[in-house]
């Protein structure tokens, strides 16, 4: 997969924001574990909390449900935060090194809001990275914000089932060694982005996930507290004039 560019990750936020109703999206971000047959003298390492054997895939998809990256290989008994954060990605976006476009106004709006992913709860709030609220009594507005996050984060979930319904290995745990299950698993992201441009995917694909699980999440990110305003600057826009999406009111 190519190192992303500010001119391809511009074009992922487009995408988001004609099918998602999300602005400034560059990628829906999540984990799963890809079961293996336990490798040979590995203890513990790779056994996670519903007792199989897996290796982590961390993956960015875009409105296309096409990878625009992907970490291979993590142990099975780390989670999606701890996998994100030991990952090129995070570690680009951490040093600045990661081709971010500059922040820019929400549509009809002057308000400049960085350019950012979009995770779960795992994923901790960050300039670059937005999580839903997680609390029980939300406002209406709070409400909407999570309604349009999901909408965005199921690319990625739809992306895995496309990936995992096409690519039927995933069906059963891997019986090979860790180096070659870490190969094959990248080689399929890969597959998947080549075979759904050249001859789309079925839909019905994207509606489950076989073979992957998902992460625990008893361990998440610290939270970037100051990065709140701009989660709060999206929580105004998507219920102002500006950003409503009427039928999405009627959801709520």
């Amino acid at each position: 997969m190519p190192t992303p560019t500010d001119e391809s990750l511009a074009r992922i936020a487009v995408g988001f924001l004609d099918r998602a109703n999300f602005p400034n999206c560059l990628g829906a971000v999540d984990g799963k574990h890809v079961r293996i047959v336990k490798p040979l003298q590995s203890g513990s390492l790779y056994h996670n909390y519903k007792h199989f054997f897996p290796i982590g895939l961390l993956a960015v998809a875009d409105a296309n449900y096409y990878f625009a990256c992907a970490d291979v290989g993590s142990y099975g008994k780390e989670s999606d935060s701890t996998l994100f954060m030991n990952s090129t990605l995070w570690n680009g976006i951490e040093s600045g090194t990661l081709n971010i476009p500059r922040p820019t106004p929400l549509p009809g709006t002057d308000v400049a809001v960085p350019y950012a992913f979009v995770g779960d709860e795992a994923f901790g709030l960050s300039t670059h990275l937005l999580q839903p609220y997680s609390e029980t009594h939300l406002t209406v507005k709070k409400r909407v914000f999570n309604y349009r996050l999901s909408g965005a984060r199921r690319y990625v979930e739809c992306s895995f089932g496309i990936l995992s319904n096409k690519w039927r290995i995933f069906h059963r745990p891997l019986d090979v060694q860790i180096d070659f299950c870490v190969d094959l698993v990248k080689c399929c992201c890969v597959l998947h982005n080549f075979v759904s441009g050249r001859d789309g995917f079925n839909l019905d694909d994207s509606l489950s996930v076989i073979g992957m699980e998902e992460f625990i999440n008893d361990d998440v990110m610290p939270v970037n507290r100051h990065s709140n305003r701009y989660r709060d600057a999206l929580v105004t826009y998507f219920t102002s004039e500006a950003g409503v999406v009427p039928w999405h009111m009627g959801s709520i």
